[in-house]
């Protein structure tokens, strides 16, 4: 008993730390989600209660880092509806995250069933990623040709929304995706990584309020605190992520992103067939 009560606690952990490591850094959360529970067979960390918890957890770090930003797009929303001048930058910011979430939410809304009952298999989620990888390279490639041109227009965020929507497939990193999608269409590395964060706020809350409405059908038992490790877990490790990849795509590319992607595709394509 005491053994099982343990090993539960390390899953807990485990996938505390995947989800806080990998929702922010362009590798694919739940890509890395799979895989990690089918190479471990973790099943007992799995549940509504606790995917619900860990998306909240995740959209809690993103929105304390963001506080600034956030409270500004508030402000000017407000401002907005009082009909009083705003700024012109700010409020394109809120309309491009506003409506490229949009994407997103209603593929998800429609093909969530379809994603969980057959692309969450080790084997499409590493053909995926070996995809994402050859998506990155032509990004960069296409970025050393014609750098940073463009600023943020409410046509590139939705343009940018639909790129995050390819994330609902497991393996696709929906920062990798919107990140590379901003770097084509003409912004920064920075710019796209800022848009990116924020425009993962509805998403990732959207997905959290589903499963915790979910959970209130689910008549198991939940443990609170295998919940509490995990989200702990969780929230600290996106915290400190956000940051290292804020600081770390000012300086460097996406290359080494592309390189992981590929190795990882390799190595499950090797272990899933040759073992």
């Amino acid at each position: 008993m005491l053994y099982s009560q343990i090993m539960e606690w390390i899953d807990a952990v485990i996938l505390g730390l995947v989800q806080g490591i990998t929702e922010f850094l362009p590798v694919s959360s739940s890509g890395h989600l799979v895989l990690v529970r089918d190479w471990l067979s973790i099943s007992d960390a799995d549940g509504l209660a606790f995917d619900a918890m860990l998306h909240f957890a995740t959209t809690a770090a993103v929105i304390i880092y963001f506080w600034s930003d956030i409270w500004t797009l508030i402000q000017v929303a407000l401002r907005k509806l009082g009909k009083l001048p705003v700024n012109e930058r700010d409020i394109t910011l809120l309309y491009a995250v506003l409506i490229g979430t949009i994407p997103a939410a209603l593929l998800g809304f429609f093909l969530e069933d379809v994603v969980t009952e057959y692309l969450q298999k080790p084997l499409i989620v590493s053909g995926v990623l070996f995809c994402t990888s050859i998506f990155f390279m032509y990004a960069e490639w296409r970025y050393y040709l014609r750098p940073a041109h463009n600023e943020l227009t409410l046509s590139s965020g939705i343009k940018i929304g639909l790129f995050q929507a390819m994330a609902l497939i497991p393996g696709m990193s929906r920062s990798g995706s919107t990140i590379a999608g901003g770097m084509l269409l003409g912004l920064s590395r920075y710019e796209s990584a800022r848009f990116s964060f924020l425009l993962a706020i509805p998403i990732t809350l959207g997905v959290g309020l589903k499963k915790g409405l979910d959970l209130l059908g689910d008549e198991g038992s939940v443990d609170w605190f295998l919940i509490l490790i995990g989200v702990s877990i969780s929230f600290v490790t996106a915290l400190l992520v956000i940051h290292f990849f804020l600081s770390f795509i000012r300086k460097y590319t996406l290359w080494p992103f592309v390189w992981y992607g590929i190795i990882l595709a390799s190595m499950v394509w090797y272990v899933t067939l040759f073992t």
